[in-house]
Parts: structure tokens; sequence; C-alpha cells
């Protein structure tokens, strides 16, 4: 009996994989397709590693034409494969030059990788977490690199068909390629939202320190990411995490530390001290913080849209004046998707229009 159910779910695997690698060969406008063999070959057999993270792990390699390309190899597949289908038919088709570009990928028996452009300088991370003077980013890059995520962000936002949410802006999401521009990244596996209206996130996703209050009891839309992206904006300029265990208690939450020291005027302080550059441009700096205040409002509905936070970073608008920096204030609720902690409760007939992904247009 068991040796039954065995050969069945085998038989049941492989057909799913058959049938899944048959539609990705319909799909329009696919990115390149390797097998598994030509992977090996571009990565010298997953020699040099570039890192990992939450799905697998991520190999450098050279296309036959000289591209030097990253392949994430995804872990623990039957979690992830239905999100694997949605980066590579969805994420795959579009391009913009602030988002990370998806190469190829490779669907092959039990293989799930995904190859993406090199971003020779990594992940922000590395730069504004440093642990020594070797990377330091001056004003005017880490000016650039925020409003190059803004513009990633505005794409994925307005000017695809219907919404994409990333869910997981982080800076270890943003990577830099040689000349330091930015280019968000990761925006597939887990954190796609079904197109399928019938179908709404079943669980929190995302990166504590990053989520938006409303995850909690109020509708999900594109302002959870431009929540995240107020944290990383205050990230970049005080160059610390949002959570620090080495500081001393009440500077460990970066942002009861912006709440104290704005309504003190003292914005000044929270700027980063280890760059002279920074403090040199610490007014501009300041003016800075005061955007991701505006993007860190409590209630999502007062939050900018990432096109107007384009606007005020090119100068062509003003911060909104009267900001709350009670950033955890209760949400505002419009009837929409109700979430408890961490499950969805919602019908058929719920509005989720705000939070359904698509292709490009």
């Amino acid at each position: 009996m068991f040796l039954v159910v065995v050969i069945v779910l085998f038989a049941r695997k492989r057909h799913d994989n058959e049938a899944e690698e048959d539609y990705l060969d319909q799909v329009p406008g696919m990115p390149t397709r390797f097998t598994y063999e030509d992977l090996k070959a571009i990565t010298d057999d997953f020699s040099k590693k570039l890192g990992e993270g939450g799905f697998g792990s991520v190999f450098e390699g050279t296309l036959i034409d000289g591209m030097k390309v990253a392949v994430k190899c995804l872990d623990g597949f039957r979690e992830v494969k239905k999100s694997f289908l949605a980066e590579v038919e969805t994420i795959g088709s579009i391009h913009h030059i602030n988002l990370v570009r998806l190469v190829g990928f490779c669907a092959e028996k039990s293989h799930r990788l995904l190859i993406y452009e090199y971003m020779s300088n990594g992940s922000l991370d590395r730069w504004i977490f440093r642990k020594s003077n070797e990377c330091i980013l001056y004003w005017q890059q880490r000016k650039k690199i925020i409003l190059d995520i803004a513009k990633g962000l505005n794409y994925l936002h307005e000017d695809c068909r219907q919404k994409i949410v990333h869910l997981d802006i982080k800076p270890q999401n943003i990577l830099l390629d040689g000349n330091f521009n930015a280019k968000v990244g990761d925006f597939g596996l887990s954190k796609l939202i079904d197109r399928d209206l019938s179908q709404v996130i079943t669980t929190m996703r995302g990166t504590p320190g990053y989520l938006a209050p409303e995850w909690l009891s109020a509708a999900i839309t594109e302002k959870v990411d431009v929540y995240s992206f107020g944290v990383v904006i205050l990230e970049i300029v005080c160059g610390r995490k949002i959570f620090d265990r080495s500081l001393y208690e009440e500077d460990m939450h970066l942002l009861s530390l912006f709440r104290r020291k704005a309504e003190g005027e003292r914005l000044l302080d929270i700027v980063d001290d280890c760059s002279e550059d920074m403090q040199l441009n610490g007014l501009q700096a300041v003016n800075m913080l005061r955007i991701a205040a505006w993007c860190l409002q409590g209630d999502y509905t007062k939050r900018p849209s990432m096109s107007i936070v384009i606007k005020v970073l090119e100068g062509a608008s003003e911060v909104q004046d009267d900001l709350d920096y009670n950033f955890y204030a209760p949400p505002s609720s419009n009837g929409t998707a109700k979430f408890s902690q961490m499950e969805v409760k919602s019908s058929a007939a719920t509005a989720l229009v705000p939070s359904i992904l698509s292709g490009p247009r």
C-alpha cells in the first residue's frame, strides 16, 4: 500500500512538472529559457556563491556572449512553485531601468532557477550598514539611490496595466550596479499577489520593521510599499538599521528616535555622522527625512503616491505640512479587505483591485 502511494505521488509530481514546463513555453514575452546543464556550464558548476537568502543560494555566472549574471537556485520548491511561475510570467516580461532584469529561467524536472542581470556592487545594506569605512556613500549617491528606488516602485505601481505591489522593500532587496545605480529586485516569489479576484494574500508578508501598520486592520494597497520605502530612506540617511540592539534602549528603535528628534527639532542629530559629506549636506538630509516621515504616515491614505514622491525629490513639489510623527497611529479603514494579525478575512465580493498583479501595459 505504501509503495502504491509513493508511486502515485511521484507520477503526479512528474505530471505537474511537465504541465508547468509546457505552460511556460506557451506564454508570450518569456525571457530566455535555459537547461540545467546550461546553467552548470554558465556558473562553472555553481562554484562562485554570491550569497544566499530565504529561498536559496545565488551564484555568479557568465553567458556565452560575456554578460555576467546572477543565478538564483530555489530551495524548498514545493512552497514557491506558484510564485516561481508568477515571477517568470509577470516580472519576466516587464522592463525598467530601476528594476533588476530577469534574463532567463530554468524549469526542468525538480530544478527551478532564475537568472538575473549581475549587479557588481551588491545590495544596498552592504553600503549603509557598513562595518568598515570602505563602503561609505556620499550624499549625492544616497540621494540618487533614493530617487532610483522611487522610480522603480512608481513603474510597478502606476505604469503597468494593473498595480504590482512589491511587499518587501528593504535595503537587502535594492541592488547597485557598478555606477551605483539602484534597482529594485526580488519582487516575485512569495511576494506576488494572485491575479484571480477571488484570491487574496493569506498570510502577512514582508520583513518586520518595514511592515506598514495597516497590515493588521485595513486594506492592503501599494501604500504598504510607500511605507517600507520611508523606512529605507530613514536607514539610508541615518546610516543604521531600523532596529539596532547595540545601542542604548531609548535609541534602539529608529522610528521612536526619529519621532523624539522631530518633536525636539533636532533631526540633524540622527543624520549619519560617519560621513563628513553627510554632515556638510545636513539641511538637505533633514529635508529628505521629512519625505521619509510623509511616507511613514500611520494613516495610509495620507501617504503620497510614488509619482508625487518623485516630484518632491526632483524639486517640482513640496512635502506636505502637518506631518504626524506617530507612525504607529491606527490606520484608516474604508471597508475593503480586513486583516487579522496573520490571516486575511474577506469574501468574493471584497474590492481587491488595488492589490491585483498583472503584466505590463
